[in-house]
């Protein structure tokens, strides 16, 4: 894939956010830019603000101060569906997906595709054109599934994932981010995720992963941004850092120093 020479240098950031529920101050002083065309991990501790942050950048939280850029431009995120109409979408930890329906429902999910019928009024689910849709999604991803009308509940975990993965990926423009995305998976499905994430950045969006698997995204990522106590730590490119580096930082120790 080729990146859009088009596309934005900065998908989405955050710079100097601070938010704040009753007396806990969740972040005080926390930045992070996601460059399009570039992953980039964001790691911190439990209780370092990463879940607070992540929700800003989505729209489900809104900020108390700082600033939020989508597509180069600054913003005001009162809703996920102000993310969503930005070209920012999200991979949850649950994966968000209906066990019951099939991968091509699953994909097109509040996105129905319709056609006109009798009279002009549009009252038929255009299955075909959602099936072809969904085959050249994940196509595009070189995503193997066994069909696209088996229910999603017979996929293992690491189809399931793909497949939140390409439904997120279907529905951004500008930036892709991903709650804890190899969460309960297995070493291998673990490293087929890790791989759809260089993919997606080879198309030109951005990728925000936040997640504790620190050995295998850090070398998947561009960038590292690490938070301690509701501030940003530590961004740095991922290559200069190892995981005891990482850790190190996540605890409140500088780099390379000793605890």
């Amino acid at each position: 894939m080729s990146i859009d020479a088009s596309r934005p240098e900065i998908a989405i950031a955050g710079r100097h956010l601070a938010k704040k529920f009753g007396h806990v101050q969740a972040l005080s002083d926390a930045s992070i830019t996601v460059p399009s065309g570039k992953v980039v991990a964001l790691f911190g501790d439990n209780g370092a603000g990463k879940s607070t942050l992540l929700k800003l950048l989505l729209g489900i939280h809104q900020k108390d101060a700082g600033e939020l850029i989508v597509a180069d431009e600054p913003v005001e995120l009162r809703s996920v569906r102000d993310a969503q109409e930005l070209g920012v979408d999200c991979v949850y930890q649950d994966l968000a997906l209906a066990p019951d329906l099939s991968v091509v429902d699953n994909m097109f999910l509040g996105h129905e595709l319709t056609r006109a019928g009798a009279l002009g009024w549009a009252g038929f689910v255009d299955r075909a054109e959602m099936q072809e849709r969904t085959d050249e999604a994940l196509r595009r991803l070189s995503i193997k599934l066994p069909s696209l009308t088996v229910a999603v509940q017979e996929l293992s975990g690491g189809q399931q994932q793909a497949l939140a993965v390409a439904r997120a990926v279907m529905w951004s423009k500008t930036a892709v981010l991903m709650d804890e995305p190899t969460a309960a998976l297995g070493a291998r499905q673990s490293e087929i995720v890790c791989d759809l994430m260089r993919t997606i950045a080879a198309s030109g969006l951005g990728v925000l992963v936040v997640s504790h698997d620190l050995p295998r995204v850090l070398k998947v990522a561009d960038t590292v941004t690490i938070l301690w106590r509701g501030r940003t730590a530590l961004e740095a490119p991922a290559e200069d850092l190892t995981v005891p580096d990482v850790v190190a930082t996540m605890v409140g120790y500088g780099v390379g120093e000793a605890a």
